[in-house]
């Protein structure tokens, strides 16, 4: 049974495209052969990795978002004989949910022998209530299992009251539809964040980083934040226990 990963948040600039290239490189080193759907309205930020095999998916007719254009995204997921990543925009998001709450798309995928999971991601700051609003709209309108990013970007993600994730009302209550969680941890800038810009600008995947020519304390670093995350989703992806 192959993953239908769809990347789902109703807030900009805070990593859905990261995330999903992140699922892309990890399910490609899984061996599941996968394929991408940029259906970003706005910034279709997937689609420019050459190294990856990614479909742009037009939502648009006459300046507004038309929903009845998922349908290709699901007839594409059947077709594909490997996992999928649907990278959603921020001003999709509401379409996105509807359209899977609403039409019986998570029915169909699971009658393709796909296992649906949901992205969300989470990032401190003043977007965090935001993401938040979005991750509880997830919940409420889908049956699909969730997995939950945590970027710190901004810092590590805690409440008002500095309960991390893990510990607070929302994970708590909602435990049952958590599949996993996955950190992107806080690095220093200069180095890390600095080696992370450069690959992302490049439209470079991690693959490509370590079989180059780039500098060795380049490289190991971005080694490392490869180990880190791969052995965050790999588990997940494989539908065993995650960090839930």
């Amino acid at each position: 049974m192959y993953n239908s990963n769809h990347v789902l948040q109703g807030k900009g600039g805070i990593g859905k495209s990261l995330v999903s290239s992140l699922i892309m490189q990890v399910e490609a080193a899984l061996n599941n052969n996968p394929l991408g759907i940029d259906s970003d309205p706005v910034n279709k930020t997937l689609s420019r990795h050459t190294a990856m095999n990614v479909r742009p998916l037009d939502i648009m007719e006459n300046n507004k978002i038309n929903s009845r254009a998922f349908d290709a995204m699901v007839e594409w997921i059947y077709q594909h004989q490997g996992a999928t990543v649907v990278d959603n925009g921020a001003t999709s998001f509401i379409p996105a949910t509807a359209y899977i709450a609403e039409t019986g798309a998570l029915e169909v995928l699971a009658s393709m022998q796909r296992r649906v999971l949901l992205h969300s991601i989470l990032i401190a700051g003043q977007e965090q209530d935001d993401t938040v609003d979005g991750l509880n709209a997830l919940i409420a309108s889908t049956t699909a299992p969730i997995v939950v990013w945590l970027n710190e970007r901004n810092g590590p993600l805690v409440d008002r009251h500095g309960t991390p994730f893990h510990e607070s009302g929302i994970y708590q209550n909602h435990r049952d539809r958590i599949a996993g969680i996955v950190t992107i941890h806080q690095r220093d800038a200069q180095c890390f964040g600095e080696d992370i810009r450069q690959m992302t600008t490049q439209n470079l995947t991690f693959a490509e980083v370590l079989a180059s020519d780039w500098p060795f304390m380049p490289k190991h670093r971005l080694r490392q934040v490869w180990d880190d995350l791969f052995n965050q989703l790999a588990p997940i992806l494989r539908g065993q226990e995650g960090n839930a």
